[in-house]
C-alpha cells in the first residue's frame, strides 16, 4: 500500500523537523515537502510567521542564558582576547611561513611543469609504442595470411583475412580517432586484392587438378572395367556352384550381396587414387567469397571442354585388339566417374541434370563413332569383340547409376549386323563346303574319326559301336558332317553374343532361327537340288542321302533351338521351313534317280536288235537284256546301296515297271509289221531272264508284279488258242495283265505273218 502523504495544518512540528537536521542536504530533504505543501499565500504567509516565532523563541533563550551567567560570560571574554592575542601572533608567523612556503612552491611548480613535459613525452612515447604494437600486429596478421597463400593453404588464409577484418581493421576503422586508422583503412582496401590472388591460385590449383583427372580418365575406365571382369568372373562362378544364381545378372541386388565381400573403391585403391581435396578447398572458398554461381557456371564450362577433348574425331575397329574403341570408352567411363563422385560428393556442384545431360552427349557420340566404322568391319568376330567392350562398359556405368538404355538399343543394331556378318561368312562356307564335296559315302579310317563324326552329325548308326570294323563307309558324304560343323558354330556364334550382356535375348532366338532356315534352304537344299541336273548316278543318289539326312538334322535342330532359347521368347514349337524344303526335294532326288535309271533303261533298250522274223532262235538271252540286268544289279548292290530300303524297292519297283513297258514296247513298234514264232520265242527268252534275275531279288515276288503283263503278252503270242484273248472270262484269268488295245495288235501282227507264210506255201 502506498504511504499517505502528510497534510500540514500547523507548521509548528514541521519548523522543529526543518531546524533539527544536522546537514543542509536533511535540511533541504525536511523543508521541501513543507514547500510543496504550502501551495497557497496564506499557507506560506504561516509558515513564514512559524519560522519568525521560533526564531524570536531562540533569541530570547540567548538572552536569558546571558543574564543568568553573566560571570561565565566576561571569564569567556577574557579568556577571547587571549586567544586573540595569541592568534595574531600566530598569524604573524603563518604570514612568514607563508612566504617561505610561496617561495618553495614557484621551485616546485617549476619543476612540477617539468614532470608534466616529462610525462606528455613518455605518454606520446607510450601512445606511439602502442600504436606500433597493434599496427605490427595487423602487419603480422596480413603477413600469416599471405604466407599461407605461398604455402597454398587458402582457405586458412581467407580465414585468417576475414579475423583480420573483423577483429582488427574494422574496430579501428571505426574509430576515427585510433592511431592505427589510416594503415586500417591502407590494408582494409588491399582485402579485395589479397582475396581475388586466394582466388586465382585456388583456380589454378583446380585447373591443373582438372588436367591431372583429364589424363587419369582413361586408367581410372580401366581400373573400373577390371574390376567388373573381375565380378563377372565371381558371379560366372557362383552361378556353376549354384544354377539358380544364373537368373540374376551383374549389378542386380542380389549380385551386390553376394559380392559384399569383395568391396572395391575404384577412385582409392592400390592402383589409383583420385583426391577431391582441390575440387572442395576451390568450392569451399568460393563460397566464401560469395562466387559460387561464377565457380558453378566456369566448373561446368570446363567439364563439357574436356568432354569434347575426350571425344576422338574417329575411332579404327580393325585396329588390334580394339583399342581404339576400348580407350575411346575407357575415358568416358573414367570421365562419367568422376561426375557422379562429384555429384555425390558436392551436390550443389553438379546437378543430377548436369551429369546425365554430359552422359547422354558421350554415349551418343561414341555410338556415331562407332556406327560410322562399322562400315569397314566386315569379319564377325570384329563385331563381337566389339560387343563385348560395349557390354563391359554397360555393366560399369549401370552400376554407378548411369541410364544405358540407348547403349542396349545400340547393341541391338550391333546385333544385326553381326548376324548379318555371319549368315554372310557362313554361307560361304556352306556354299563352299557344297561345291567341292565328292559325293560319295564317307569313308571312315578309325574309332577315334568315328567318333568325331558322330558327335558333331545328328546321325545314329543301327550297328553298335563296338561291332564296327574299320575301315568303313558312313551313308552320308563329307559335306553332311562339315555343314553339321558349321551349323553347330553358327549357333554357337550368335549366342556368343548374348553372353554377359544383351537385352533382347528372344530378338536372338527369332533371328538366329530365320537365319539358319535361310542358310540351309538357300545354300544347302538349293545347292543339292541344282546338282541334281547331273547325269551321275551315283551323285543323285548321294544327294538323296544327304537331303534324308539334313532332314533329320533340321528336326534335331528344332528341338534345339527349344530347348536354346531364352525365358522370354514366346513358347511352342519352333518349325524350320528348311525340313519341308528338304523332305520336299529328296521327292525331286527320287524322280531324278527314276528319270536317269530309266534312261539308262532306255538307251540300252534301244541297243536291242531283234529279228521278229528270225528263222532260228539263240541259246542265250539278248546281250542288251543281260547288259540291262548286270546294271540293275550293279546299282542294287553299289550305286543305291546305301539308300534307304523302301526307296531302293521303289526306283526298283519304277525301274522294272518302265523296263518291262519299253521292252513291250518294242513288238508294237510301227515299224514291225510282223511277228513269227521264233520272234516270239527271242523275247520270251529276254523275258525269262529278266523274270529270273528278279526272283533272285530279296523282294522278287512283289517286284516281279511290273513284269506280269510283258510275261502274259508273251504267253498269249505262244498260245495255240488266241482265241481265248477274246474270251472275257479266259482272258481274265490267264492274260487279265494284258492291255486290252495291244493285245490285238500283237496277235494281229503274229496272225498276219502266218497267214502270209501259209499263202507263200500255197503258191509253191
Amino acid at each position: 500500500m502506498s504511504r499517505k502523504t502528510v497534510v500540514y495544518d500547523d507548521y509548528y512540528n514541521a519548523v522543529a523537523q526543518i531546524i533539527s537536521p544536522s546537514s543542509d542536504s536533511e535540511f533541504i530533504d525536511q523543508l521541501i515537502p513543507v514547500l510543496k505543501d504550502a501551495t497557497s499565500t496564506k499557507r506560506t504567509a504561516s509558515l513564514l510567521q512559524r519560522l519568525a516565532g521560533y526564531s524570536d523563541d531562540r533569541e530570547a533563550d540567548i538572552e536569558r542564558i546571558g543574564l543568568t551567567r553573566h560571570e561565565e560570560f566576561l571569564g569567556s571574554v577574557n579568556q577571547l582576547q587571549r586567544i586573540r592575542e595569541e592568534t595574531v601572533a600566530l598569524t604573524d608567523e603563518i604570514l612568514k611561513l607563508n612566504q617561505s612556503i610561496q617561495s618553495s612552491t614557484e621551485k616546485l611548480a617549476e619543476q612540477k611543469q617539468s614532470l608534466v613535459n616529462t610525462r606528455a613525452v613518455r605518454q606520446n612515447i607510450l601512445d606511439a609504442s602502442d600504436a606500433l604494437r597493434s599496427s605490427l600486429g595487423i602487419l603480422h596478421v596480413v603477413n600469416q595470411s599471405h604466407d599461407l597463400i605461398r604455402k597454398k593453404k587458402y582457405y586458412a588464409a581467407l580465414k585468417s583475412l576475414e579475423d583480420l577484418q573483423n577483429e582488427h581493421l574494422l574496430p579501428t576503422i571505426q574509430n576515427k580517432y585510433a592511431t592505427q586508422h589510416r594503415l586500417a583503412d591502407i590494408i582494409q582496401r588491399s582485402i579485395p586484392a589479397s582475396q581475388k590472388v586466394i582466388s586465382e591460385a585456388v583456380m589454378t590449383d583446380l585447373n591443373t587438378w582438372l588436367y591431372r583427372i583429364r589424363e587419369t580418365s582413361q586408367f581410372l575406365g580401366e581400373v573400373a572395367f577390371y574390376h567388373t571382369e573381375l565380378r563377372r568372373t565371381r558371379q560366372r562362378k557362383r552361378v556353376e556352384e549354384n544354377g539358380f544364381m544364373g537368373n540374376f545378372k551383374l549389378n542386380s541386388a542380389i549380385e551386390l550381396v553376394s559380392d559384399e565381400a569383395e568391396e572395391f573403391d575404384v577412385l582409392d585403391n592400390e592402383e589409383l587414387q583420385v583426391d577431391f581435396t582441390p575440387l572442395f578447398e576451390c568450392l569451399h572458398i568460393c563460397e566464401a567469397l560469395g562466387q559460387s554461381d561464377k565457380f558453378r557456371s566456369e566448373y561446368s564450362a570446363t567439364r563439357r571442354q574436356q568432354k569434347d577433348l575426350l571425344l576422338p574425331s574417329a575411332v579404327d575397329l580393325l585396329e588390334d585388339g580394339g583399342s581404339s574403341l576400348s580407350s575411346l570408352l575407357e575415358g568416358i567411363a573414367g570421365f562419367a566417374i568422376i561426375e557422379k563422385a562429384t555429384m555425390r560428393r558436392a551436390p550443389q556442384l553438379r546437378s543430377a541434370v548436369d551429369v546425365e545431360e554430359l552422359w547422354d552427349s558421350m554415349c551418343q557420340a561414341a555410338i556415331n563413332l562407332t556406327s560410322k566404322a562399322l562400315n569397314d568391319v566386315t569379319d564377325a568376330e570384329v563385331l563381337l569383340k566389339i560387343k563385348g567392350f560395349i557390354s563391359l562398359f554397360i555393366q560399369t556405368m549401370e552400376g554407378w547409376g548411369y541410364s544405358v538404355a540407348v547403349l542396349d538399343t545400340f547393341l541391338l543394331t550391333l546385333f544385326h549386323k553381326y548376324a548379318e556378318l555371319l549368315k554372310r561368312r557362313f554361307s560361304d562356307d556352306f556354299q563352299e563346303i557344297v561345291s567341292t564335296d565328292d559325293y560319295m559315302p564317307m569313308q571312315i579310317l578309325s574309332l577315334e574319326e568315328y567318333e568325331k563324326v558322330v558327335n558333331v552329325s545328328w546321325f545314329t548308326q543301327d550297328t553298335p559301336t563296338s561291332e564296327l570294323s574299320f575301315p568303313c563307309v558312313l551313308p552320308f558324304s563329307q559335306m553332311y558332317p562339315l555343314c553339321c560343323i558349321d551349323i553347330r558354330h553358327f549357333l554357337n556364334q550368335f549366342y556368343f553374343f548374348s553372353d554377359d550382356h544383351f537385352q533382347h535375348p528372344n530378338i536372338i532366338d527369332e533371328t538366329l532361327r530365320k537365319a539358319l532356315d535361310d542358310l540351309l534352304v538357300e545354300k544347302v537344299c538349293q545347292s543339292l537340288v541344282e546338282r541334281l541336273g547331273s547325269q551321275y548316278l551315283g551323285q543323285i543318289v548321294q544327294i538323296l542321302i544327304n537331303l534324308e539326312h539334313f532332314e533329320i538334322a533340321c528336326q534335331e535342330l528344332e528341338q534345339l533351338l527349344i530347348r536354346a532359347r531364352s525365358s522370354t521368347s514366346a513358347g511352342g514349337p519352333v518349325a524350320l521351313h528348311a525340313t519341308e524344303r528338304f523332305r520336299s526335294n529328296k521327292k525331286t532326288a527320287e524322280k531324278r534317280i527314276f528319270e536317269l535309271v530309266n534312261t539308262k533303261i532306255d538307251d540300252l533298250v534301244d541297243t536291242a536288235e531283234y529279228e521278229w522274223l528270225a528263222t532260228t532262235v539263240p541259246s542265250e538271252p539278248s546281250s542288251y537284256m543281260q547288259t540291262l540286268t548286270r546294271y540293275l544289279l550293279n546299282i542294287m548292290n553299289s550305286t543305291l546301296l546305301g539308300l534307304p530300303r523302301e526307296i531302293k524297292e521303289l526306283i526298283y519297283f519304277d525301274a522294272l515297271s518302265h523296263a518291262a513297258n519299253r521292252i513291250l514296247a518294242l513288238p508294237l513298234s510301227p515299224e514291225v509289221k510282223y511277228l513269227n514264232a521264233n520272234g516270239v520265242a527271242i523275247l520270251a527268252k529276254d523275258v525269262e531272264h529278266l523274270t529270273e534275275f528278279v526272283n533272285r531279288l530279296d523282294n522278287g515276288a512283289m517286284l516281279k508284279e511290273n513284269l506280269d503283263e510283258l510275261q502274259q503278252t508273251v504267253n498269249l503270242l505262244q498260245s495255240d488258242n488266241h482265241d481265248e484273248f477274246f474270251d472275257i472270262s479266259t482272258r481274265n484269268k490267264k492274260y487279265g495283265r494284258v492291255d486290252a488295245l495291244n493285245g490285238p495288235i500283237l496277235l494281229e501282227k503274229y496272225g498276219s505273218h502266218r497267214h502270209r507264210k501259209d499263202q507263200a506255201g500255197l503258191r509253191h
